[in-house]
C-alpha cells in the first residue's frame, strides 16, 4: 500500500477520454490500465518528477518496453522517437526550454511520452506546464483533431514546445542585439565573459531543438510502423517540422553572430590596449627627454661642486657665467632636438 500511495502522489492526473472528450473523473493507477484495455478511446496518465520505482510500477501495469522505461527514468535524453512494434508502443522524448532573461540562462527540461493505441503515459522531469496546458485544452474539448486520441495529444505537446522554442530564440536575439550595442558603444569595456556565456546557452538550446527535427519528420511522413497515422494528422506534424527548421536556422544564425561579436570585442580590446600602450610609450619618452635635459645641468653642477683646490677654470673671472651659459645652451639644444623628434 505504501508503494501505491507514493505512485499516486506523483500522478498529476489520470482519466479516460472518449472521442476526444473526458469521460471519467480521476482514476487510480490500477484502474487506468484496465480502462485502457476496455475503452475505444484512450487513457492518459501523467507522472510528475517520478522516482524510478514510480515509473517501473506504471510500466508494469501498461506493459511498457523496458529499454524505453530505462530512458524515461534516467532523463537527460536527446529528443527522439523510438518505435516498438512488438509492444505497439511509440516512445518519444521532447525537451521543453525556458529562457531566464535576468540570468541569461536557457533552462532545459524533459518530457517522455509512451503512446499506445488506447493509452498515453507522460513522464515529466522539471517544472514546465506544457502537459498541464494540453490536458486543460483536452478537458475543455478545445484540442484540435481530438478524435485522433493519443496522436492529437502528442501533436499538441510538440506544437507547444516548439512555440516555446520560438519565444526563447526571440529573447536570445534581444540579448544579442544589446551585446552588439555595448561592444560597439563602450570601447574600453570587456564583454567577453557575457558573450561566451550566451554562446554556451545557445549551444545548450541547439541541443534541445536540432535532434527533434528527425522524429517529427517521421511523424510527418508516416513511414514504416507509423503508417497508421492518417493524412489529416500528418499535416499538423508538417507544420511543427517547419517551425523546428525555422528555429534551427535562427539558432545557427545566432551562434554565428555571437562568434562575430566575440571577435569584434576582442579586436576592439586589442585596439584599446594598443592605444594604452602607445600613450604609455609617449609618456615614457617625455619622461626620458626631460630626464636627459636635466642631466646636463646636474652633471656640470656636480663637477664644479666638488671644491677641489686645483680645479681648472676656478680662477676665471667669468667662469660662473660661462657655466650657466653652457647649462642653458645644452638644455635648450636638447629640448629643441626632442621637440623636433616629437618626444616633447
Amino acid at each position: 500500500m505504501e508503494q501505491e500511495r507514493d505512485v499516486e502522489a506523483v500522478i498529476g492526473d489520470c482519466a479516460v477520454y472518449e472521442t476526444g472528450l473526458r469521460s471519467s473523473t480521476r482514476l487510480p493507477m490500477q484502474q487506468a490500465a484496465q480502462a485502457a484495455r476496455r475503452t475505444d478511446g484512450f487513457v492518459w496518465i501523467g507522472l510528475q518528477n517520478p522516482t524510478a520505482e514510480d515509473v517501473l510500477k506504471v510500466a508494469q501495469e501498461f506493459r511498457l518496453p523496458p529499454l524505453a522505461v530505462e530512458d524515461a527514468i534516467k532523463a537527460r535524453q536527446r529528443p527522439k522517437l523510438e518505435i516498438y512494434e512488438d509492444e505497439h508502443v511509440w516512445f518519444m522524448v521532447l525537451r521543453p526550454v525556458r529562457y531566464v532573461d535576468r540570468e541569461e540562462i536557457v533552462e532545459v527540461e524533459e518530457i517522455a511520452l509512451f503512446v499506445g493505441e488506447h493509452f498515453l503515459v507522460s513522464v515529466r522531469h522539471g517544472d514546465n506546464d506544457v502537459l498541464t496546458r494540453v490536458r486543460r485544452e483536452l478537458d475543455a474539448g478545445k484540442l484540435e483533431a481530438s478524435q485522433r486520441g493519443p496522436i492529437a495529444v502528442l501533436h499538441r505537446v510538440a506544437d507547444l514546445i516548439v512555440d516555446e522554442y520560438a519565444l526563447v530564440a526571440a529573447a536570445i536575439e534581444d540579448d544579442i542585439a544589446e551585446i552588439e550595442q555595448q561592444v560597439f558603444g563602450e570601447r574600453e569595456a570587456d564583454h567577453t565573459e557575457r558573450i561566451y556565456k550566451l554562446k554556451r546557452e545557445v549551444l545548450e538550446f541547439r541541443r534541445a531543438v536540432l535532434p527533434l527535427g528527425e522524429p517529427v519528420l517521421k511523424l510527418m511522413s508516416g513511414a514504416g510502423a507509423l503508417a497508421g497515422i492518417d493524412k489529416g494528422a500528418r499535416k499538423y506534424f508538417r507544420d511543427v517540422h517547419d517551425h523546428i527548421m525555422r528555429v534551427t536556422d535562427e539558432i545557427e544564425r545566432q551562434d554565428s553572430l555571437l562568434s562575430d561579436v566575440l571577435q569584434a570585442n576582442v579586436a576592439r580590446l586589442s585596439v584599446t590596449q594598443n592605444d594604452v600602450a602607445m600613450r604609455q610609450n609617449e609618456d615614457m619618452r617625455k619622461i626620458s627627454a626631460w630626464a636627459a635635459i636635466g642631466l646636463a645641468p646636474t652633471a656640470i653642477a656636480g663637477v664644479y661642486g666638488m671644491n677641489f683646490e686645483h680645479m681648472p677654470e676656478l680662477g676665471w673671472k667669468y667662469g660662473y657665467l660661462y657655466a650657466l651659459a653652457l647649462i642653458a645652451s645644452i638644455s635648450v639644444g636638447l629640448w629643441a632636438l626632442f621637440k623636433r623628434n616629437d618626444w616633447l
